[in-house]
């Protein structure tokens, strides 16, 4: 699977547990940590659980190995280390303190219109 199909894959997994604010970074060129950055968050603990397990799922049912998922227990701001795509998906409260978009601010945005619409 390539890094686009990853991509779309947590994404959408992302927006069935409604997530919120969806961000996609290409990090190519910007940071060795990763090829892109999936950014969300959800509004309660719960959620955000739910929307790490989601894409953790989908992505170990299309044969994706998931490297790490951290944060879980806390649910504050869990990170689902995919390999080359890294989503990060915060609790609203945690989301402007951490605010990877602005600290990543030279990174291209991907649009996913049309994967979430």
């Amino acid at each position: 699977m390539n890094e686009n199909q990853m991509i779309n894959l947590a994404a959408k997994a992302a927006d069935d547990k409604r997530a919120e604010d969806i961000v996609a970074l290409n990090m190519n060129g910007v940071s060795l940590i990763a090829d892109y950055f999936l950014i969300c968050h959800g509004n309660s603990e719960k959620q955000v659980q739910a929307i790490a397990k989601e894409v953790k799922d989908q992505a170990l049912e299309k044969g994706m190995d998931v490297k790490r998922l951290e944060g879980y227990d806390q649910a504050r701001w869990v990170l689902v280390d995919l390999g080359n795509v890294i989503v990060h998906i915060f609790h609203k409260d945690e989301r402007n303190y951490y605010n990877l978009e602005k600290l990543w601010g030279d990174a291209p945005h991907l649009s996913l219109e049309e994967i979430l619409a």
